[in-house]
This record gives C-alpha cells, sequence and structure tokens, in this order.
C-alpha cells in the first residue's frame, strides 16, 4: 500500500528525533552504581531503554524502584540536556511537515517535564501541537492512552492517516495497538524477529523527509 499524506504524525523522542542516549546511559550507570548492581555499556542501554521509568524500574530495582528512581531524576536534572542533539534529519522532516499543515506531536516515554524542557532547548516548540511524556496520560507507552491524549484537539482519531514514527519494537506495538501507521527511522541493525519491523522504515529522518516531499509532488494537480 502506497503512503499518503498523513492527518498527523506522532513521534517518539529518544533515538529517533534526538540524540540524547548519553544523559541517560550515564544516569542509569550512576544510578546502578549506588544500587549496588552492575553498570551497563551504552549497547545495554540503548536495547535496554524504551520503557517509562514507572513501568521500568519495577523491574529492574523491584521494591527499592522508587528509592532508585529518585536517585536517578536527581543525577539527571542535572544532566539531561547536556550532549542532546537533533538526530539526522529531524529538522528536515519537521520542517516539510509544517509546510504541509500536518498536527504534529510526541509521545514519548520520557517523563514529560524534562521532555518539555528538551524540546525548548533544541528550539522545536513551534513544530509540535502537542508533547506528552510519561506521566502525563494514566498509562505509558506501549499503552494507547498517550496517543489518544496527544491527538485531542487534532480533529482526528488514531487510524492509518495517523502516522507513529519510532525507532524501536516498542513504538511499533503502541503505533499497532492504537491503530495507526507505524514507521520506522533510526531502526536498530539486530532488530529481533520476535518483532517484526513495520512495511515503512527509514534509515533516517533526511530518507522520511524525502518521502514526505515525494508525496507531496504526487499530490499536486
Amino acid at each position: 500500500m502506497p503512503l499518503t499524506l498523513p492527518k498527523a504524525v506522532l513521534f517518539d523522542w529518544d533515538n529517533t528525533l534526538a540524540n540524547s542516549f548519553l544523559p541517560i546511559h550515564q544516569t542509569l550507570n550512576h544510578t546502578f552504581r549506588y544500587m549496588g548492581r552492575e553498570l551497563w555499556s551504552m549497547a545495554e542501554t540503548r536495547k535496554n531503554v524504551g520503557a517509562s521509568l514507572r513501568d521500568n524500574f519495577p523491574l529492574l530495582f523491584g521494591d527499592r524502584w522508587r528509592e532508585a528512581a529518585k536517585v536517578f531524576y536527581k543525577h539527571f536534572e542535572g544532566h539531561h540536556l547536556k550532549g542532546i542533539e537533533p538526530m539526522p534529519g529531524a529538522d528536515d522532516v519537521l520542517s516539510v511537515l509544517k509546510e504541509a499543515g500536518a498536527f504534529v506531536g510526541i509521545v514519548s516515554n520520557k517523563r514529560g517535564d524534562y521532555l518539555r524542557r528538551e524540546v525548548d532547548y533544541l528550539g522545536w516548540n513551534d513544530y509540535f501541537a502537542t508533547i506528552v511524556g510519561a506521566n502525563d496520560a494514566t498509562e505509558d507507552k506501549p499503552a494507547t492512552a498517550p496517543v489518544y491524549l496527544a491527538l485531542q484537539g487534532s480533529g482526528t482519531v488514531p487510524g492509518p492517516d495517523v502516522w507513529f514514527v519510532g525507532d524501536n519494537a516498542l513504538d511499533v506495538s503502541c503505533a499497532e495497538s492504537s491503530g495507526c501507521l507505524p514507521i520506522l527511522v533510526s531502526g536498530v541493525d539486530d532488530w529481533s524477529a520476535e518483532f517484526p519491523p513495520p512495511e515503512w522504515r527509514f534509515d533516517d529522518c533526511f530518507e522520511l523527509a524525502s518521502c514526505i516531499r515525494n508525496i507531496r509532488c504526487s499530490a499536486l494537480p
């Protein structure tokens, strides 16, 4: 099925639009060190980070997860803007969508207040009609609640004319559960056979932006 211009596009944040794994990695290892746990390599961080803290930390730390969360956020507060930068082509695809007049939002598992600070830090507030992070909805990705929250006021509901753009299986699962069209960018090379990638997969946001331009051109009378 060929792609058509979407009514709305929802983006994941980390490793989709923003390269922000370094402060996440450093803060996780700071927390692991405090909790007496073995540290992770960057590859392990990239592989295992995706779920929100309120979903993931009980699995990592058991009954001490709230203590670990306090340690994590105390460190993250002073470090999460250091080293953050746009993913390749992120400015390009956001500009193209703005020109097309699409409703654009973010659905991330990063806590909402930190997420909005990072968007502001990169100077991208004007690109987004809505920014939904962890704890903003009743549940976090891959639950569908943040998708519905993000689309409030958009005039549309989840469906194939709403693109959900992300970088991992959790994003694809969220898109499929909510009925949106899953689109993968910056996909990992060792994608698990347990989670087949979606039909639409792009190497980076530059490639996605080029695709959108081509769709717009072909739609002209």
